[in-house]
């Protein structure tokens, strides 16, 4: 079975990844976390300039990702800033709570979706980026208590249209979602 260092200093990202690919791949935690410039315009950039810095660091082969929710009708924040939406405000409770206020102030439709790059780094000649993506829209309020981030306020499309979060679906979010 393939092994892969695993650069993140996000927990559960961590542990998302090692569910994910449970029988295929073997991720490792990194023994330390890197502080790595994510400066790069696009995911793609960012997951490159990640996984490339721990496979620099540790000379194993490396995995890493650069996922966010992208609001259609709000471009210009979030995306590959989500993490950093909002620095003013000390939890993601709190910038769900914002970014739920400003779509209100609007009026602004809140089609949505989350996006995910892994790069997986094996080495300088042997690259490869994969891409996944959940649709869906942003709710009027937090719901459930699963997930992390954005979880709770992201409703995402699916057949059953009962308006339930991320964060009340751990078992459909393994499954479906953009990781």
């Amino acid at each position: 079975m393939k092994s892969f260092l695993l650069g993140t200093g996000n927990a559960h990202k961590a542990e998302e990844f090692k569910e994910l690919f449970l029988d295929s791949l073997l991720i490792n935690p990194a023994p330390s976390t890197l502080e790595v410039d994510e400066s790069g315009k696009t995911f793609i950039e960012n997951a490159l300039l990640k996984a490339k810095a721990y496979f620099d660091t540790y000379k194993v082969a490396s995995l890493a990702d650069d996922s966010g929710l992208v609001v259609e009708a709000l471009p210009e924040i979030l995306g590959v800033q989500s993490a950093r939406f909002a620095p003013e405000l000390p939890s993601y409770t709190d910038k769900c709570k914002k970014l739920i206020e400003m779509l209100n102030l609007t009026q602004k439709e809140r089609k949505a979706y989350f996006v995910c790059v892994l790069c997986f780094y094996l080495s300088p000649d042997e690259i490869y980026f994969f891409e996944g993506r959940v649709q869906g829209e942003i709710g009027q309020e937090l719901k459930g208590e699963k997930g992390f981030g954005y979880d709770p306020i992201f409703i995402p499309e699916r057949k059953e249209k009962d308006g339930k979060s991320l964060a009340e679906l751990p078992e459909w979010k393994n499954e479906f979602s953009h990781r």
